[in-house]
Parts: C-alpha cells; structure tokens; sequence
C-alpha cells in the first residue's frame, strides 16, 4: 500500500494532481483544499494517500496531512459514503469545522458539500457522533484534535489495514499511546493497540 508520496507537483486540475516520484508520475485525487496546499507547480510536495483497490479500478487519493487522511477514512465507514462524497465533505469543510458539527449534531453545515442532502447529513452526524471521540476531545465546548500524524497516524493505519473500523483503530491506538507514553514507537503502539482491542 502507498501511505505517502514525496516528489515534486508536475501539475493539477479539477480534483486531481500528478506528483512526480523519481521520474514517475502519480495520479492522485485530492480534495480542492488539499490541491490548494500544494502549492503551485514545479514545487517539492509530501502528501498522504490512501489507496482504493477494486476489481476493475486502482485509485490513489491523496490529503495535504495525515489527519485529513484518518477524517476520510472516518467519513466512508458510514454507508451512503463514498470517497467523492467524503472528499466533498472535505472540501466544503476545515477538519476543525467538521469536528464542531459532528460534536454539536450540527447537520446543517455537513449538508454545505456538495452531493450531500439532508438525510446523508443526519446519518453521518448520527453515526459519527461517537466514533470522532477517538480523533477529536471535547472540553467546555471547545473541540481540539488528537496528534495523528506520524506513529499514532500509521498505528491507526495498520489496525485499520487489519479490518479494524476507523473508530475502533483510533480509540485501541490512543489508549494504547497513554499507556506507553509519547516516545513510543509504531511496532509497540501497533502491539499494545492489538492487545487493547481484542478486548
């Protein structure tokens, strides 16, 4: 699997970008804020992927960070959702936008995406209500976001790559990285996320 690609943007267009690695050229999808971080063609880019296998497709989609990453994962765990409404749903919305309207129940604002109505709305508030407690913490109102990105990120991966729901990956994880502490590494988070889980 491609969980990131570093190179330099050779160029973009309405939802995708070709990021060249080492003379290769990878067509990867991305939502408009994600191409808008890019920057402008001809620079040096990271960006974390995410890679969709089918029986007759093979798609990488591609989020300027890891968290963006683990909020599409979260997104198409609800039925209804696709990667081209999650990618939507990321584009309408900053992820601190999005985990304010899924910690109020505010369906409304997921609704601002385009191809997302009413009901879609209201199921993935509904459903994701609790899940995003593993990626997001809600103190007095306010809603701050979890570190992800790096070995918590490709912890969340791996369990995900396992079968795990985004949700159930994200909660072993983070309880897995209290118990060990903020240096430990991906074999030891991945171990104790295991252990946590099975549970």
């Amino acid at each position: 699997m491609i969980a990131k690609l570093t190179g330099r943007l050779d160029s973009s267009g309405a939802g995708h970008a070709v990021i060249d690695v080492g003379g290769v050229g990878y067509l990867v999808e991305a939502s408009a804020r994600t191409l808008d971080a890019l920057g402008a063609v001809g620079s040096d880019v990271t960006i974390h992927t995410e890679m969709l296998v089918g029986e007759d497709f093979l798609r990488l989609l591609g989020f300027a960070r890891a968290e963006e990453r683990d909020w599409f994962r979260l997104l198409t765990s609800v039925q209804g959702v696709g990667a081209k409404v999650a990618l939507a749903i990321l584009s309408a919305l900053e992820v601190a936008d999005l985990q304010r309207a899924l910690a109020s129940g505010d369906s409304a604002m997921i609704a601002r995406a385009n191809g997302v109505g009413p009901k879609l709305a209201q199921r993935i508030a509904h459903e994701l209500k609790d899940k995003a407690g593993a990626l997001v913490g809600i103190a007095g109102g306010s809603v701050t976001s979890l570190p992800v990105g790096g070995p918590l990120g490709d912890a969340i991966s791996a369990l995900t790559g396992l079968g795990f729901k985004p949700g159930e990956a994200s909660a072993a994880v983070a309880a897995a990285s209290e118990e060990l502490g903020a240096g430990a590494n991906l074999d030891a988070l991945v171990r104790v996320a295991l252990k946590k889980a099975a549970k």
